[in-house]
């Protein structure tokens, strides 16, 4: 089977760094969420966005119908 040295690079770090926090994944996103606010990047909120959402969704009642399909 072929192996790819980027997936395998991708796959060691990213075990690398979840055993720095003892594979604690609460630990793992409170690290994640203080990165992001420390990068001082915009973060968007799709959820809040109901045309966005309403793409996704097969719902009848996210695009005004209280029906569902």
């Amino acid at each position: 089977m072929f192996q790819d040295e980027i997936v395998e690079e991708i796959h060691k770090i990213r075990e690398e760094y979840s055993r720095s926090f003892n594979h604690d994944l609460k630990a793992i996103f409170a690290d994640l969420q203080k990165q992001q606010t420390e990068s001082g990047t915009e973060v968007v909120n799709l959820s809040r966005n109901p045309s966005l959402t309403k793409r996704w969704s097969r719902r009848e009642r996210d695009i005004g119908s209280e029906k569902t399909l």
